[in-house]
């Protein structure tokens, strides 16, 4: 029977759970977003626990995380942006590690679920929202009047109201397509080899092609799985910039 490519992604529960008739089952998934959580906290607590002047490799990457999610935020929303440095660093590096441990055979990719992404997406959303009303107060609105002769403000707002709007969806969807996309084309290429191998004769050697582009695409992925944590971190940084600096914006 040919492997189904999809079954990486179903979620099975655990520790089958109910409560007043939902579904709150410990599942794989759970069970990975706990790993990753603990994994990341060990990494950075252990990296940092004994600093030395001439780092070690594992306080090098320590700090350069740190250096480069701080960098991040200064270049794109200044010196104001620093103060949400934990939370993007947080969810950079909880995505990276999503990402990674999805590599790893027969773990679960956590990043491959919409509900995970929207989740993450709607908490930036959300905390962009707030920060704008904190900051700006009512004047927060003046996010969605750009600078245009009063006739095209009538298009121009409501366009600007659903950009906002739609901005969890995108987010969300940017990072679980190209999560789930991938680990799919593995899944597929894994099947050819499988088949292949098992066929006997000149198919077996054929197997050997599907076998360097899993190879190559493994590769590919992990390019793949740091440039969306990147890319997820600095679009946060970005909408934070725009609820701190309104001026900036237009």
């Amino acid at each position: 029977m040919a492997m189904n490519p999809m079954e990486q992604f179903t979620i099975k529960p655990i520790v089958p759970l109910y409560i007043g008739g939902y579904d709150v089952s410990f599942t794989n998934q759970s069970l990975l977003m706990v790993v990753v959580a603990v994994a990341a906290s060990l990494f950075l607590t252990l990296a940092m626990t004994r600093r030395r002047l001439v780092p070690s490799r594992t306080q090098s990457m320590a700090e350069m995380s740190y250096e480069f999610v701080a960098n991040m935020i200064q270049s794109s929303t200044g010196e104001d942006g620093l103060r949400f440095f934990p939370f993007v660093f947080t969810l950079f590096v909880f995505v990276l590690f999503s990402n990674f441990f999805g590599m790893v055979p027969g773990s679960f990719t956590v990043t491959s679920q919409i509900a995970v992404t929207f989740a993450l997406a709607s908490l930036v959303i959300l905390t962009v929202i707030v920060t704008g009303f904190a900051k700006h107060g009512i004047g927060f609105l003046k996010l969605f009047v750009p600078k245009a002769p009063l006739p095209l403000l009538f298009l121009l707002v409501p366009i600007e109201v659903i950009s906002f709007l739609t901005r969890p969806i995108s987010l969300s969807v940017r990072l679980f397509a190209n999560m789930l996309a991938g680990h799919t084309m593995l899944a597929v290429f894994a099947g050819f080899v499988v088949l292949l191998g098992g066929a006997g004769g000149v198919l077996s050697v054929l197997s050997i092609a599907p076998m360097f582009l899993i190879v190559a695409i493994m590769l590919l992925e992990l390019l793949v799985a740091f440039l969306q944590a990147y890319v997820f971190a600095i679009l946060t940084c970005i909408y934070l910039n725009e609820a701190l600096h309104l001026h900036d914006h237009h």
